[in-house]
């Protein structure tokens, strides 16, 4: 069990430090900013869809490593899906971090579930959310910005 959360570790220090898709977007179609007033974690979500298929998805920001990562994973594991699927990813996602997930042999999350030990730590869940809590608000078009308190 060591070895696997030393990976996992691993993998999201490598995404903290060299951050996937780590800049705007400028033919973006939809786009959120969201703020974790908690830490200072701020992210900018840019999403290109085009027939209800995520064509391209970046972030700009700066956050703790935690928050970055997951940012930077999100952005991997979006491209390509349909806006359901992005959606069904979000609260899949939530429930793996928080800790309500079903018990199941497949979360359908792939590397993602380098975050599950997260649950264990309140204050880190809002760091790992944050990108998709504003991820979601772009998807929904939604103006205000997005707060994790």
């Amino acid at each position: 069990m060591s070895d696997l959360r030393d990976l996992y570790q691993e993998m999201i220090l490598d995404h903290s430090k060299r951050p996937r898709n780590h800049r705007g977007l400028p033919d973006a179609h939809r786009s959120a900013k969201g703020y974790n007033p908690l830490c200072g974690d701020r992210v900018t979500v840019f999403v290109k869809v085009e027939e209800g298929i995520v064509k391209d998805v970046t972030f700009e920001g700066s956050g703790c490593a935690i928050s970055t990562a997951s940012a930077s994973m999100m952005t991997e594991t979006l491209r390509g899906k349909t806006l359901d699927e992005a959606k069904e990813m979000f609260s899949r996602f939530h429930a793996l971090v928080t800790g309500t997930a079903e018990e199941t042999d497949d979360s359908g999350l792939g590397k993602l579930e380098v975050f599950s030990g997260v649950c264990q730590y309140p204050t880190r869940v809002k760091c790992a959310t944050l990108a998709w809590h504003t991820l979601k608000a772009a998807l929904e078009k939604e103006n205000d910005p997005v707060s994790t308190e």
